[in-house]
């Protein structure tokens, strides 16, 4: 009797040990999950926070008056002429007639600070899309600077000291007057999604980012996708099972755990200095690109492949298929929605990686937006990149707002990845 209590107690002993250690894992696990979603949390309010306000711009409304003797002289409505003339006067004038009290060298400086550059731009271009517009009286609304677009939105406190801040009190004080005439509206920031890189913030935006973003990825995409899949179909269903096969299987394997700058410094030695591809171009990023993306489709592929079950080969060659119909009538078509979930996943890790298209030149300032496969580009990853190195305010919100963009289209093409493979998978 007291060898079976004494057992007895020890077995209980032994399962109150066992279920506390799982309820301590179970509660590590929880506490895990829960730390995360709190880091993930915190990175999204803290980018969306930031970057929310650069999707609209202060704007302010000017009268401009085209004089022709300024734009067009000799009235021959010649493109050159008028695309030469000195339209920044012409704006500079429409702001003193706002502050006619403004007399002093410098505090005319300051006040045309106040404008953003680009406004002598935009009168310009809207002159050469309508010349008709030449001898009138014409009201623009214009982007206001960064630094005023930054105070209307409170990211630059007025109550601080004056020499703690960008802008000073009179550039405050004539902010004020005109949000007073109503010549001040805050408008959705359409130059962000249009715009390609400038040196002003109030100007810079994401489209020539997301073009030079979207050729690097097409040619990524052609040269990756039936490489990987070729490769994959051969290892798998066609190549002798020997050590050369193995020596190629543990390098595809290594390959896909190495360093992106490393596939970066092959394309800068490879395809600029030994084939004399243009630098900063797409078709250079997307070469390095697929090569770098080639081991994880690969692998992908190979994993697809293995999941179609024996029975599919075997009644395919009983019917009489030959291996070659066995594979491209049966099991690829079977295989192919996890091939596709493998190649959507590279591309997305592709599209945000940096480093490799530093390596080979796209990290160039680039203002106009790409036309071809070998202009100069760079991509969204590399212009938050730029954005993020440089020191004005308005340009840490529109990093945050690149950020947002491009996660928007990281979660669009894994769940796209996810849809194909609920739709399309078959479970055996």
């Amino acid at each position: 009797m007291m060898s079976g209590r004494s057992t007895t107690e020890t077995v209980a002993a032994g399962l109150r040990r066992r279920y506390s250690a799982e309820k301590r894992f179970r509660t590590y696990g929880l506490v895990a999950i829960v730390f995360a979603l709190i880091c993930l949390g915190t990175l999204f309010v803290t980018i969306f926070g930031t970057g929310f306000s650069a999707f609209t711009q202060t704007m302010v409304r000017l009268e401009v008056t085209l004089y022709p003797q300024d734009i067009d002289p000799e009235g021959t409505g010649d493109p050159e002429v008028l695309s030469a003339a000195n339209y920044q006067k012409l704006v500079k004038q429409a702001i003193r007639n706002l502050f006619p009290d403004v007399t002093g060298r410098r505090d005319k400086r300051r006040l045309y600070e106040i404008i953003s550059p680009g406004a002598t731009f935009l009168v310009r271009e809207m002159v050469l899309a309508d010349p008709s517009l030449i001898g009138q009286r014409v009201e623009f609304l214009v982007p206001m600077s960064d630094d005023i677009d930054q105070l209307a939105k409170g990211s630059i406190d007025a109550s601080l000291p004056e020499n703690a801040r960008r802008v000073t009190d009179k550039q405050i004080g004539w902010y004020e007057r005109l949000k007073s005439r109503d010549l001040v509206e805050t408008r959705f920031n359409t130059t962000f999604f249009t715009a390609g890189d400038s040196r002003e913030p109030e100007l810079a935006g994401i489209w020539g980012a997301a073009v030079g973003s979207l050729l690097t990825m097409i040619v990524t995409l052609v040269l990756s996708f039936p490489l990987a899949i070729g490769a994959a179909v051969y290892l798998e269903e066609f190549a002798p099972k020997n050590r050369w096969t193995g020596l190629i299987e543990v390098n595809i394997n290594n390959l896909a755990a190495v360093p992106s700058i490393v596939f970066g410094l092959l394309g800068l030695a490879v395809f600029l200095n030994f084939f004399g591809l243009p630098r900063s171009a797409p078709v250079v990023g997307g070469l390095v690109l697929a090569i770098m993306t080639l081991p994880t489709i690969i692998i992908a592929g190979r994993a697809a492949l293995t999941s179609v079950p024996p029975s599919i080969r075997e009644a395919a060659l009983g019917v009489g298929a030959s291996q070659v119909q066995t594979v491209f009538h049966h099991v690829l078509p079977l295989a192919m929605p996890g091939m596709l979930t493998g190649t959507i996943i590279g591309m997305a890790r592709a599209l945000g990686e940096t480093a490799p298209l530093l390596m080979v030149g796209m990290v160039a300032f680039i203002v106009d937006i790409p036309k071809g496969f070998t202009d100069p580009a760079t991509v969204l990853p590399v212009q938050v990149y730029l954005w993020a190195d440089s020191p004005e305010r308005a340009f840490v919100e529109r990093t945050s707002a690149a950020i947002m963009v491009l996660l928007l289209f990281l979660i669009a093409m894994n769940a796209l990845a996810v849809v194909l493979r609920n739709k399309f998978e078959r479970r055996w």
